[in-house]
């Protein structure tokens, strides 16, 4: 199992109008090995912000949401035909 902890310039976009959007960030990406193959798990930023009421930095986050999910497809992808 492989934790990754990635940061993105985005998160400072979020902090800046939803202070407490900061306990969530960095993102953390799970990648593990189980016997029906690699598990990709990722907690989307935008579901850590709707009690915060601030409609701006929800928008970041299902945009930085939308690039991680992306770039987890594309190297799911890759991985599978290695």
């Amino acid at each position: 199992m492989i934790r990754l902890v990635v940061g993105n310039p985005l998160i400072i976009q979020m902090a800046k109008r939803v202070p407490d959007a900061g306990c969530d960030a960095p993102v953390t990406v799970l990648v593990d090995e189980r016997s029906d193959g690699v598990q990709l798990s990722y907690d989307r930023m935008a579901s850590f912000l709707p009690p915060c009421g601030n409609s701006d930095a929800l928008a970041v986050a299902r945009n930085l949401d939308k690039k991680v999910e992306g770039l987890l497809l594309e190297a799911a992808a890759l991985a599978n035909h290695t």
